[in-house]
């Protein structure tokens, strides 16, 4: 699997992907700290108190942001993997990645700063073009087997 170029690459950016869920995870964290929001009691207990077991809306912000990581960072992970196993171009394979990572980040980038709309939107939908790309191809190689 090593000699196999195309994966290679999806792993690179799948890496980069998983770190960045992780920044966000992290920052989520450091939000309920500075905002004192806490989402159990006893991490409000520890914390200052009961009062802090509450919700703030930047550290939801921040939760969302992770949330629509998970909805379509995944689905990516799938279809990338199958996708490399088709052989594709690697030069062709490595612009589907590329393209749906920073569109990722750039994602991220906007919902965590408040970057004026449409930036989250657009890089969502320019993030969305691989992964339909990808799945279109693997139904084409497959229908043969259905």
């Amino acid at each position: 699997m090593m000699e196999n170029a195309v994966f290679m690459s999806f792993t690179f950016y799948s890496t980069i992907l998983i770190l960045k869920m992780y920044v966000v995870a992290i920052i989520t964290g450091q939000v309920r700290l500075r905002k004192k929001a806490f989402a159990n009691p006893e991490d409000a207990l520890r914390n200052g108190g009961l009062q802090y077991y509450r919700e703030d809306p930047d550290v939801e912000r921040c939760r969302r942001a992770h949330r629509n990581d998970m909805e379509n960072i995944f689905p990516f992970l799938f279809l990338g993997a199958i996708y490399s196993l088709l052989d594709p171009s690697p030069a062709v394979a490595r612009i589907h990645f590329f393209i749906f990572c920073v569109g990722r980040i750039i994602h991220t980038i906007a919902y965590l700063l408040r970057l004026k709309a449409p930036t989250r939107s657009v890089a969502y939908s320019v993030a969305q073009l691989p992964c339909f790309s990808m799945a279109l191809q693997i139904l084409l190689a497959t229908t043969p087997y259905w």
